[in-house]
């Protein structure tokens, strides 16, 4: 049981440094013809990181923003209740708090991904239609379903 807790909190702690990559990191989609990457934050051509978004002032890139934000605030929420129920919590007693945090968290992701799938996965206004998805697009559906994977864990894991 303590090597599953342990695993757990190393996956939850590698879930959390891989949403605060794929958030600030500027690379959701990648040009094919050139070295221009888009983000949620700014356009990065030539390695230089100083073009804003062409879209930066729709909503819905707000929503990500904010999704993607409130995502890594769960989870970090959801890790220190975790240690905290770990330590203070009666022994058969379920984590039910800090699962249900990082569901929240999951959901977070889901809206902020979906969103950002709809409106710019696909979308002409990023690039012309040789692009494709950076590491960050691909690393944050890897958060999603690790997040899901944890919270359902520890809503089920008993402290022995």
């Amino acid at each position: 049981m303590l090597v599953l807790l342990a695993g757990l909190f190393v996956v939850h702690i590698a879930t959390a440094i891989m949403l605060f990559v794929s958030t600030i990191a500027n690379v959701w989609m990648v040009a094919d013809y050139a070295n221009a990457s888009v983000g949620l934050w700014k356009n990065c051509t030539g390695g230089n990181c100083d073009g804003s978004l062409s879209y930066g002032n729709e909503d819905a890139i707000k929503a990500v923003q904010a999704f993607m934000i409130l995502s890594i605030i769960f989870s970090i929420i959801s890790l220190v209740v975790f240690v905290f129920q770990l330590f203070t919590m009666e022994k058969g007693n379920r984590f039910f708090l800090s699962g249900s945090t990082m569901l929240v968290c999951w959901l977070c992701i889901l809206v902020g991904v979906s969103i950002y799938t709809h409106h710019y996965a696909h979308s002409e206004g990023n690039f012309n239609s040789s692009s494709h998805q950076g590491y960050c697009f691909i690393l944050t559906w890897i958060c999603f379903c690790f997040s899901f994977i944890i919270g359902i864990l520890y809503m089920v894991l008993r402290k022995k």
